[in-house]
């Protein structure tokens, strides 16, 4: 009895160990798998089927930086699976025989029932993805590709690649242009004649309408999804505050914060405006007593008439504490919502810096210069201090916090500074690049 329990206890640990790495090696050629239909996803859904190109007529330099990144992302995702694929399955083959050795070394008879021996379906369905793999990935690694690709030399003479060298040898592909020479900058005939035979050689071509629409509906479909990406960064965070505010936060902290037993005021701010209030309330009493000639009103009389206002005093500042408390919770559920769209719409966000980027840049000069100085004089202009402490007042005022005067003026002293240099590097490093005229303009204007 004690050798046939010590037999299944053998059989069931080494059943157990083989399928638990044969997990592993399934696992890893799924992960390759999925990472290389998620690049097929690319190429059907942005270049109909084609490889990712270096450049794109239809897309600007945001989106494609970003479909590179996503790019090297997938490839390091499948070289990194492929190894540890290729090390399990040498792995497993010695594994599978050292494990069959011993069952039957030690009288395990049911081999074939006890550890499963993988199918004819299972090793083709393994082929097929392998296959699939080498299919996608190996268009990056080829020599005689369409796309400009910076491929190391080591591989430029590779026509097809298995998956055992692709897991070796798979680089991060590089897809930025390769820098221009001077030479190839300049030209013998100046830029604008160039630029007219280009146009007319465009206008000329009989393939330009069609390249002409495709540009049209890649810049509808961009300001579509700019505009809706827009509008879902600002409705999402105030539905999500005034949901949560009313259905969720405002049952708790009315339950938590008990009319009679709670704290009326929140800071010491409040208080000092409730007693402000309370002797306006008896300055008014007074000045209407004399004002009208009416007899004096009785101590007792005077005294019920302070209590009913401070009641209602009171009652006014529970509910603008219990607001603030509320508000609190609520904001840092939209914060949530508005991290947890920035996190999911990274390809959006590319468009909209696209989008952004053309609108920007392609107003006129004049128009430029407009709203560099309507938006420096309003955050760092000489009136930007009053409205900064607009702002940290109704922002203290919105969470319940004393207004701290000192840190409000420390922040008008130093933030709008900061934002004015950060305007001037920007004017300085990239405006002046793409557009001096723009920068002449904005100077006279600002004269």
């Amino acid at each position: 009895m004690k050798k046939s329990s010590l037999l299944s206890h053998i059989s069931t640990y080494l059943h157990a160990a083989y399928q638990r790495y044969l997990q592993t090696t399934e696992r890893s050629l799924n992960r390759a798998y999925e990472a290389a239909c998620l690049i097929k996803a690319i190429e059907d859904e942005y270049f109909d089927g084609e490889p990712i190109p270096a450049q794109h007529d239809l897309y600007g330099s945001s989106v494609m930086n970003y479909l590179h990144s996503e790019l090297n992302e997938f490839l390091k995702t499948v070289r990194m699976s492929l190894t540890e694929f290729n090390v399990s399955r040498s792995w497993f083959s010695n594994f599978s025989q050292k494990t069959l050795k011993l069952a039957k070394n030690n009288g395990v008879v049911a081999v074939n029932n006890t550890f499963d021996i993988p199918s004819k379906n299972y090793a083709n369905d393994v082929l097929e993805k392998l296959k699939f793999i080498d299919q996608i990935v190996g268009k990056y690694l080829e020599d005689e590709v369409k796309q400009p690709i910076n491929v190391p030399p080591q591989l430029t003479r590779i026509e097809r690649v298995s998956p055992n060298k692709i897991a070796q040898k798979l680089p991060f592909v590089k897809l930025n242009k390769p820098p221009e020479s001077k030479a190839e900058e300049m030209s013998v005939l100046p830029r604008s004649i160039l630029s007219t035979l280009n146009r007319l050689k465009v206008e000329l071509d009989p393939k330009s309408e069609d390249e002409v629409v495709q540009k049209f509906r890649y810049s509808q479909k961009r300001t579509f999804v700019s505009i809706r990406l827009v509008l879902l960064l600002v409705i999402v965070p105030f539905l999500t505050f005034q949901l949560s505010k009313h259905i969720i936060v405002s049952p708790i902290v009315a339950q938590i914060r008990n009319s009679s037993q709670s704290e009326i005021f929140i800071n010491y701010e409040m208080e000092e405006r409730a007693l402000e209030e309370m002797h306006k309330f008896e300055e008014k009493l007074k000045f209407e007593q004399l004002l009208t000639g009416t007899a004096e009103v009785s101590p007792l009389v005077l005294e019920e008439k302070i209590k009913t206002k401070v009641g209602e005093i009171a009652q006014m500042y529970r509910h603008e504490s219990t607001d603030a408390i509320e508000n609190v919770f609520a904001d840092l559920c939209a914060l949530g919502a508005f991290t947890w769209l920035i996190i999911a719409s990274k390809r959006e966000i590319a468009i909209l810096k696209d989008f952004i980027d053309q609108v920007v840049y392609g107003l006129s000069d004049s128009a430029k210069a407009f709203i560099i100085i309507l938006f420096t004089d309003m955050f760092v202009g000489f009136h930007s201090p009053h409205g900064w402490e607009v702002i940290l007042s109704g922002v203290s005022h919105h969470l319940g916090l004393p207004e701290n005067h000192g840190f409000i003026f420390l922040f008008i002293a130093t933030f709008p500074v900061i934002l004015d240099t950060i305007f001037k590097y920007w004017i300085f490093r990239y405006l002046n690049r793409i557009s001096p005229s723009a920068v002449a303009t904005y100077r006279n204007m600002n004269e």
